[in-house]
């Protein structure tokens, strides 16, 4: 009996009801299975793109096929069990068994035969053509595991988690996996579902699809795996010039005047401010996506006064639509909302009831952008904060919802890459180069539709300051090299609170060395609310703390002005190859194996360590300095060697900081 077959490039095997192609993609291979007469004409994340052609060898043992550079080799048995190796032979990753009936009659794999009955790949019934699904692999107890989104955990080595694969108010699954083994995994499915890195089994599950769909590539490095992946999934846009600097904003600008007023104060501190942002219900009504003119009657003298300064503006837009808006029943009667399966046909309660913008619907995504080139850019605006991402369900139960493109459970996770697709290609459409919009979440792809990723409603803890770390650069291992925090938390923070006024020193030192640097939240005490508005947060600019953290963060703001230029070479980076801004150790010394264990320190660039304080009361701390360079303690221009810890001081309004091998990474004008 004949299981497999060539065609097309690609590797064919078929037994019983399944049906499994590999093919080559980029520098890897996409695989899909299903028990459905065909796939589905969806790519989902990747990009089609030029792939030379693989080798492939059928035996009636089994088949292989190698990629045009070897760099990876998929062996696959009659009985359907697919492992890998690389250039060198060795075994990557290989699926997980534990099944009598398999298929195996020459017993070279008795630790696998066991009367479970678990297989590596599981189809059950969803409804249709529909399938729960499943996928395992083999677990490596030594293995290190990276990227795959923003969760809200302090853990940078994602082995041992349990991840929900469903978008969130703080959690983006971009479900994007870099091995320390040397190989990388995309899940190219956006459904909701869930990735198990346990120490028994690593396991990927949808609960509902019509396909096994994942991308894999090896490399020799970290940093060649997540190139190898940005060339299938594409890459940002290069980040403006002027969003390098610093951003002002908070919860909220209620009035145009109040806008004006902070820029002018700013202007006249001679205080550097790059982007000032006008947040939530600066409109009539979510889904109006305009200016209230009561509050706003003259935003094109607001933005000719702010062009002046040098200020840019950006301003909140909602996919949140309204029973009250001017455009809700027009977009009722043309199907552009998410639909409710039962009950009403709302999905979200915020001062109203509120439906959904369908963004996976292209005329959809093409409607809310005219509502907003005629309302904002044809205004001067021309950078949008794509709040409620997610999107954020008042009630997230995913079988509650219809997109256009499917159940909620089958496609939810790519509303965000959707939603910032909107705007990306609208924009470029009305001849923008370069599109930058902050977005509250993604999924894999984003990164290419000039998403700026930002985590969300964090708390103003100590915990959450910590857990952004982690997530910064897991979010950087995959694939999303622009993204940002609220410093200082979103919720929580009191502006007249000494435990407040360290926590915020020490994000905004964090924040500093982010890809875009970003002073936001909802401070207390409030304030009471103008009519027909929710309540608005205290003063969140720099002068409305005291006077010792007014002058840490004006010298701060100073120091992100004098690195412009080097980090302007990381950004172009970014462009280029997909390379984080913000990065492990591991990805510039993966031959260290000291690298990979360090947690709490990461790379700016190249040639810029930082060494973040996330935990109150520290006044001094441990640093570990990776093996192959000479690194200068920029507060003291005492020079270390590579390959050893040294405890350094880290004093309140200090960040440890260590230049590699005498870079050249600050102006000294500007500091």
């Amino acid at each position: 009996m004949e299981f497999f077959k060539e065609k097309d490039g690609a590797l064919i095997f078929r037994r019983r009801r399944e049906f499994m192609e590999i093919r080559p993609w980029g520098s890897g291979f996409r695989i899909r299975s299903t028990e459905n007469k065909w796939f589905t004409q969806r790519d989902w994340a990747l990009l089609q793109i030029p792939t030379p052609n693989a080798s492939i060898q059928i035996t009636p043992e089994g088949a292989s096929i190698t990629s045009a550079d070897s760099s990876l080799t998929i062996k696959i048995t009659p009985y359907g069990k697919v492992s890998f190796f690389d250039r060198q032979g060795r075994l990557l990753l290989k699926e997980y068994y534990r099944s009598w009936n398999y298929g195996t009659k020459d017993w070279k794999d008795l630790d696998q035969i066991t009367m479970c009955r678990m297989t590596a790949r599981t189809y059950k019934s969803a409804g249709g053509d529909n399938y729960s699904l499943s996928l395992r692999f083999e677990s490596d107890d030594n293995e290190k595991i990276y990227g795959m989104g923003q969760y809200q955990q302090p853990y940078l080595n994602l082995k041992g988690c349990c991840l929900e694969l469903a978008q969130k108010n703080t959690q983006a699954s971009v479900p994007f996996m870099v091995s320390s083994k040397g190989y990388g995994l995309l899940w190219n499915n956006p459904a909701v579902g869930q990735a198990v890195f346990g120490m028994n089994l690593t396991e990927f599950s949808s609960q509902s699809a019509k396909e096994i769909d994942y991308w894999i590539t090896a490399g020799d490095t970290p940093a060649e795996i997540v190139e190898r992946y940005s060339d299938v999934t594409g890459k940002v846009p290069m980040m403006p010039e002027f969003a390098l600097g610093f951003w002002q904003c908070k919860l909220r600008y209620e009035t145009q005047e109040e806008v004006l007023q902070v820029a002018r104060e700013y202007f006249r501190r001679q205080i550097p401010l790059s982007v000032i942002v006008i947040d939530f219900f600066h409109w009539p009504n979510q889904g109006d996506w305009t200016f209230d003119p009561k509050y706003f009657p003259d935003p094109e003298a607001m933005i000719k006064e702010l062009d002046s300064m040098g200020i840019k503006l950006m301003v909140s837009i909602w996919p949140t639509v309204d029973r009250h808006s001017v455009h809700y029943q027009e977009m009722k009667e043309r199907d552009l909302l998410i639909r409710t399966n039962r009950g009403i046909d709302a999905a979200m309660e915020f001062c109203g009831m509120e439906s959904f913008t369908d963004v996976t619907n292209p005329e959809a995504r093409d409607f809310i952008w005219q509502a907003a080139r005629k309302n904002y850019l044809d205004k001067g605006v021309a950078l949008f904060w794509l709040d409620e991402a997610e999107p954020e369900y008042t009630v997230p139960d995913f079988d509650n919802y219809r997109y256009y493109d499917g159940q909620a459970l089958e496609c939810a996770n790519e509303y965000p890459a959707c939603y910032a697709r909107a705007f990306y290609e609208g924009m470029k459409e009305a001849g923008i180069e370069n599109p930058i919009n902050l977005i509250r979440c993604a999924w894999a792809g984003s990164q290419r539709f000039g998403a700026l990723v930002w985590s969300g409603d964090v708390p103003s803890t100590f915990t959450y300051l910590r857990n952004q770390f982690a997530a910064s650069l897991n979010m950087g291992m995959a694939g999303i090299p622009w993204w940002t925090a609220d410093i200082g938390g979103f919720h929580g923070g009191n502006i007249h609170d000494p435990a407040f006024h360290e926590l915020l020193m020490r994000w905004f030192q964090f924040g500093t060395f982010c890809p875009v640097m970003r002073l936001h939240g909802d401070r207390d005490p409030h304030k009471p609310a103008i009519p027909g508005t929710p309540a608005s947060g205290a003063g969140n600019e720099v002068w409305s703390y005291p006077p010792h953290v007014q002058e840490m963060m004006i010298r701060f703001i100073h120091l992100r002005q004098a690195m412009k230029d080097y980090l302007s070479q990381a950004m172009r980076e970014a462009h280029e190859k997909g390379t984080p801004v913000m990065k492990p150790l591991f990805y510039d010394f993966p031959q260290d194996p000291l690298a990979w264990e360090a947690e709490d320190v990461y790379l700016f660039g190249h040639d810029l360590l930082v060494a973040p304080v996330l935990d109150a009361g520290i006044r001094r701390r441990e640093v570990y300095l990776p093996v192959g360079a000479q690194w200068t303690e920029m507060a003291t221009g005492k020079i270390y060697s590579g390959g050893q810890r040294l405890e350094v001081s880290a004093p309140l309004e200090e960040i440890p900081l260590f230049l590699k091998n005498g870079a050249h990474v600050f102006s000294s004008s500007e500091i």
